[in-house]
């Protein structure tokens, strides 16, 4: 009996230990934290570890181990996932858990601006046979379709892609997600 009740509460220490480590992680994504909690995560994973190599005869404090050690693991996913995402820029510290999807672009920029030009540009440039077309056949071509898309997608925001077909470079135009 008094081995069920060491189990039971090992088994307890690590869900409070789990909540902690938790709500540790909540403050350092919030940016009150300045650090990331490291230490507390390995230390609990190392309590996990600890109990996977032990023999558990009662089904309901097996249950509950393996709960547990779910349960870490898919927070782990996540921590890591948030945590890639700040490296990669992606997610502001003190922001929402989420990434904010980017702002819309301004109509000009939607309809062929300055910095959507030089872009495709660039692009056809870097096709291999984009050598024949330069800022302004660009700009004017642009110009010449923004009826035709007003027409398809209507206010809808669009993107402008180039690709290669026949071995000729083509923009394409399509509606923003």
């Amino acid at each position: 009996m008094s081995e069920r009740r060491n189990i039971g509460l090992e088994l307890l220490d690590i869900e409070r230990e789990m909540k902690d480590l938790q709500i540790l992680y909540e403050r350092y994504f919030a940016g009150t934290e300045k650090r990331e909690p490291i230490k507390a995560r390995e230390k609990l994973a190392r309590s996990l570890r600890q109990f996977a190599n032990r023999r558990i005869v009662q089904t309901d404090l097996r249950f509950r181990y393996q709960n547990l050690a779910v349960r870490f693991h898919s927070y782990s996913g996540y921590w890591d996932r948030i945590l890639r995402l700040m490296d990669e820029g992606r997610f502001i510290r003190g922001s929402s858990a989420l990434p904010k999807a980017p702002a819309p672009a301004p109509p000009a920029a939607a309809a062929g601006g300055e910095d959507e030009v030089d872009r495709l540009l660039t692009q056809l440039q870097a096709s291999g046979s984009g050598a024949g077309f330069n800022r302004e056949k660009v700009a004017r071509f642009l110009g010449e379709q923004r009826d035709k898309i007003k027409q398809t997608f209507g206010d809808q925001q669009v993107e402008f892609r180039v690709v290669v077909e026949d071995g000729k470079p083509r923009i394409k135009v399509r509606a923003k997600k």
